[in-house]
């Protein structure tokens, strides 16, 4: 309950316009509909707001596109911090929230005493962030209770026909195109950054990581920079714009190491694009354990 107050707090901001919220929106995969978010005062951020569910199952618990935070009690206080986006110093975000009369029994339940601290802010958002987990998709319903699989019964054909071009399917001949080498397992979370060839050439090694797949149709637009508006455009580039940089991932590269090309048809396209679609929560996307709170208080702050 904290984590999720703190989140969703416009107070934590300089003029009380901007939550972490507002970037991150419940009912666009808590992502940012918008290719760059708006901060306090109208700027933007530089890159795209990334979606933050099942973000407790990233392998390497590294955050932001580059990687730069260690850890995600880390990276939650470095957008309060950020001159566009929040524009507060920590000093000044206990202060306010400290002198908040309803924090005091929200913080005594969830550490013991109402003492109100940077580092217990940082590990109350954090662990709100960890329990967004999206597991009600219609990929997910193809799994019995004793966790066997039945996708020819649960998706159409088309669906069928992108999950496997999208992955294996055992039992089946193989025209999986690789896509789950990087999004592997149930989750469909990559385990690195990997530079994947957006340009020919990027600042420094142009890796970035890439968010869990899970309601991937609702993310829009797409990668560090939002450049595609849509997950054909996203197919698009994987099936014939990949970039011959100096730095591209190995896993993206041919047998002759030139930029791997997955030679779909249109038909193959849309079908990949409608498995992907497949991987939309939209339980999640409405729960209510994880909206803003401010917003069933009768006076809903205003949008900035």
């Amino acid at each position: 309950t904290l984590g999720r107050v703190l989140f969703y707090d416009r107070q934590l901001s300089r003029n009380k316009t901007i939550s972490c919220g507002s970037c991150h929106q419940q009912s666009h995969g808590f992502s940012d509909p918008n290719r760059f978010s708006r901060g306090l005062n109208g700027g933007l951020t530089p890159r795209h707001s990334m979606g933050i569910a099942n973000s407790r199952f990233y392998p390497n618990g590294r955050f932001f596109w580059d990687e730069r935070a260690a850890t995600l009690e880390e990276q939650v206080l470095q957008p309060i911090q950020n001159t566009v986006e929040m524009d507060m110093t920590l000093s000044e975000v206990v202060a306010r929230v400290s002198s908040t009369p309803a924090y005091v029994k929200l913080f005594t339940n969830a550490f013991g005493t109402s003492s109100v601290t940077s580092d217990r802010i940082s590990k109350a958002m954090a662990q709100f962030i960890r329990s967004i987990v999206s597991y009600l998709t219609k990929f997910d319903s193809a799994f019995d209770a004793n966790g066997q699989p039945h996708f020819q019964q649960t998706l159409t054909a088309q669906e069928f026909l992108g999950m496997r071009l999208f992955q294996p399917v055992p039992g089946l001949p193989n025209i999986s195109r690789g896509c789950d080498r990087c999004h592997i397992a149930t989750s469909q979370i990559s385990t690195q950054a990997r530079n994947i060839g957006l340009d020919l050439n990027t600042p420094g090694e142009g890796r970035f990581k890439s968010p869990a797949l899970r309601n991937i149709a609702v993310r829009g637009p797409y990668m560090h920079d939002g450049r595609f508006g849509t997950l054909m455009d996203v197919v698009n580039f994987y099936n014939n714009g990949v970039q011959n940089n100096p730095n591209l991932d190995p896993l993206l590269r041919d047998q002759n190491g030139q930029p791997r090309r997955l030679n779909l048809t249109q038909p193959e396209k849309d079908a990949l694009v409608a498995f992907l679609s497949t991987l939309t929560d939209n339980a999640l996307n409405a729960d209510p354990r994880f909206a803003d709170p401010f917003s069933n208080l009768g006076h809903v702050r205003p949008r900035p």
